[in-house]
């Protein structure tokens, strides 16, 4: 990882979804969402288009309730295990919203948002799990990661995702005390 936060194995597009963290706040959480755009649907570029706001709210029924959304992820894998970033690891991406962990408030102050398209009722492939593991290793060797959570752990009842066919058991490779199955 470069000393501006972007990892130079992985395919850059920038995303306008993103600020500065505020001065001295240490990223210490890795958060694991799942997305298909549209839903359950792998492939396209819509995931892309949600990401930096071109998302056209006619190319799907689906699009129009979520084409004003700003949102983001720092990085996202694809089910081939192609990696992409959007947003430095320096900077806030927006991807946690609404959120908390450890009585702590507003996650993406403190974390890096990792997406694996999908969705909550498929398996994830094994090229994911391979690329995020990789990529899990690499972030704690850059900051003092403390657990990694899924979206459901810290937006519970909002969120349900990387959903039930995530498997945990793959990241145990981090010790029980970094991974919560939430």
């Amino acid at each position: 990882m470069s000393i501006d936060g972007w990892m130079g194995a992985a395919q850059r597009i920038d995303s306008p979804n993103a600020d500065d963290r505020s001065v001295g706040e240490a990223i210490s959480l890795i958060v694991v969402h799942s997305i298909s755009l549209p839903p359950a649907e792998f492939g396209g570029d819509d995931i892309v288009r949600l990401f930096t706001n071109t998302l056209d709210p006619d190319a799907h029924p689906y699009f129009s309730g979520i084409s004003s959304l700003r949102v983001s992820a720092h990085f996202l894998i694809r089910r081939d295990g192609e990696l992409t970033q959007f947003v430095s690891c320096l900077k806030r991406a927006w991807h946690a919203g609404l959120s908390s962990f450890n009585g702590r408030e507003n996650c993406n102050d403190f974390s890096i948002g990792i997406e694996l398209e999908g969705c909550d009722d498929s398996p994830f492939e094994d090229a994911q799990y391979v690329q995020l593991v990789a990529l899990i290793k690499l972030i704690r060797t850059c900051f003092p990661i403390d657990a990694v959570v899924g979206h459901s752990c810290v937006s519970p009842g909002r969120k349900t995702d990387p959903g039930p066919c995530f498997d945990w058991q793959r990241l145990a490779v981090f010790g029980a005390s970094l991974v919560r199955a939430l």
